[in-house]
């Protein structure tokens, strides 16, 4: 059956659209997702910038840190993990924080939905990059063996760079809250079937269609954060990361996958993110040569939504500033910011009271309390005891939320550390004190060092649903910081599983 026999055609309007569509990807953006496909196979490791190659190593060094702390932390972990060890199959690739192996894809479900389930990963535009390329990555990486460090960093950044590419190209504000999407799992289909198909060495041709199938079974609709808790939030990376590396193999095998799927009349940007003029020298410019990622990229120092940091910057600024006491807050208001923080602050009544503790990082009146009353948010602060911390609770009733009129939104990203939002105390004295930050902890003007993530990954893998001792700690760590220098990442995986 021709699927074009589908098209209206007899409809000169629908006819006349149709061209149009075409008219249109045929001239910027043509030839985008070919491009795109050939870097991601032909980059080489010698040609990356060497604050680049560091960058990678933290990024690895945080993401498997904050999946094996979501294995001892997360309900939703141990359902996930157990439903993937009761499905059985080939051992191909571990379950980080779990032990065991499972189908490459499988494996990659797992690690990737742990990725998120703390709130702890790092961030930039386009969400959350590195859950959905270095899963993949490594999962393949221990099914096939062999694959270098140098291999590994390259698979990352062709991942990673696609993803965040994608993401800088979008002209519409806000555009995760307005047009509906989580961009994680968006282009996580994508990134993901880069990075995999890199360390299964597919040439121009197959790595398009790896992307062709990644792109086919791409999905990420913000409903899931609408209304109560759900799980679905923290999985995102999983769906997507799944998708990606099933995608990549099924090309390794010469499945054929969709084409033009960037710049394509059904294309990324033509039906999902729904913008006809979409930046391509963003997405295809200078390839090999700029890394974007390097200006965008930030690492979270605090596990909890990023929608939340601005306000936690603000909040501890004037804690410390000002020398102010929990016993001295009258009020707590949090003003303007994005979409996504006013999302995070209503209902009112509803967001004091987080039940669960994914429900707890979304909520920025209590996340705003934890900073207040303890001056600092860590991980404990979302299991069930503090979740019910009377203090804490009690200042959370001080917090509430004002819109700012005219707030400019600006273009693309994902707007995590919006510079409209501010944060006002009013203590019992009388004072009104005001802070808007500019920036965030861990975000590129302020940049994190790496004893904090190396404490930060240290602290996570404390809470492995499996054990692992401090000198495997040590050696992962050892290993990463000198990632250029190992010949089988698998050893890596092997030393946080033993």
């Amino acid at each position: 059956m021709n699927d074009n026999a589908n098209i209206p055609t007899s409809n000169p309007a629908s006819a006349a659209s149709v061209a149009m569509i075409n008219f249109g990807s045929a001239q910027a953006g043509q030839g985008a997702t070919r491009k795109l496909a050939v870097h991601a196979a032909t980059l080489r490791y010698e040609a990356l910038p060497p604050a680049l190659i560091e960058m990678i190593k933290q990024c690895v060094l945080d993401t498997l840190g904050v999946i094996i702390g979501a294995s001892g932390i997360a309900t939703e972990g141990r359902i996930v993990a157990d439903y993937v060890k009761d499905l059985g199959g080939k051992a191909e690739s571990t379950l980080l924080g779990f032990g065991g192996k499972a189908p490459a894809p499988w494996a990659v479900f797992v690690n990737g939905s742990l990725g998120h389930m703390l709130d702890y990963d790092d961030v930039g535009d386009g969400g959350h990059v590195s859950i959905c390329t270095i899963p993949p990555a490594l999962a393949i990486a221990e099914k096939r063996g062999g694959a270098s460090g140098r291999d590994l960093i390259t698979a990352v950044v062709a991942g990673t760079d696609i993803h965040t590419r994608l993401a800088l190209a979008i002209d519409i504000g806000d555009w995760t809250m307005t047009e509906g999407w989580f961009a994680t799992q968006l282009f996580g289909f994508i990134s993901g079937a880069a990075a995999a198909g890199r360390i299964l060495c597919l040439d121009a041709e197959k790595m398009e269609n790896a992307l062709g199938i990644g792109f086919n079974q791409m999905s990420g609709s913000r409903q899931m954060a609408v209304g109560a808790a759900t799980h679905m939030r923290s999985m995102q990376a999983g769906f997507a990361g799944q998708a990606a590396t099933a995608g990549a193999g099924l090309a390794e095998r010469g499945i054929i996958g969709s084409k033009e799927i960037i710049e394509g009349c059904y294309g990324l940007f033509h039906n999902y993110v729904r913008t006809s003029t979409p930046d391509w020298d963003a997405i295809v410019g200078d390839l090999g040569t700029r890394f974007p990622l390097l200006k965008t990229h930030g690492f979270k120092v605090w596990p909890a939504c990023a929608y939340t940091r601005p306000t936690n910057a603000a909040t501890l600024f004037l804690r410390q500033q000002h020398e102010i006491r929990p016993a001295d807050v009258e009020s707590i208001a949090v003003i303007g910011g994005t979409g996504g923080t006013q999302l995070l602050c209503e209902p009112l009544e509803r967001k004091r009271r987080p039940q669960t503790s994914i429900d707890g990082k979304y909520s920025i009146p209590f996340t705003t309390a934890v900073m207040m009353q303890n001056g600092n948010v860590g991980l404990r602060d979302y299991t069930d005891a503090g979740l019910r911390d009377p203090a804490v609770l009690a200042m959370a009733d001080r917090v509430s939320y004002r819109a700012l009129a005219g707030a400019d939104f600006g273009k693309g990203g994902s707007g995590y550390a919006s510079s409209t939002t501010a944060v006002e105390i009013k203590t019992k004295d009388g004072r009104v004190l005001l802070h808007q930050p500019d920036g965030v902890p861990g975000d590129p003007r302020h940049p994190v060092d790496n004893a904090l993530l190396e404490a930060k990954f240290r602290d996570c893998v404390s809470f492995s649903a499996l054990p692992i001792r401090a000198a495997n700690m040590d050696r992962a760590i050892d290993m990463i910081w000198n990632l250029e220098k190992v010949t089988d990442v698998s050893e890596i995986v092997q030393t946080l599983s033993a």
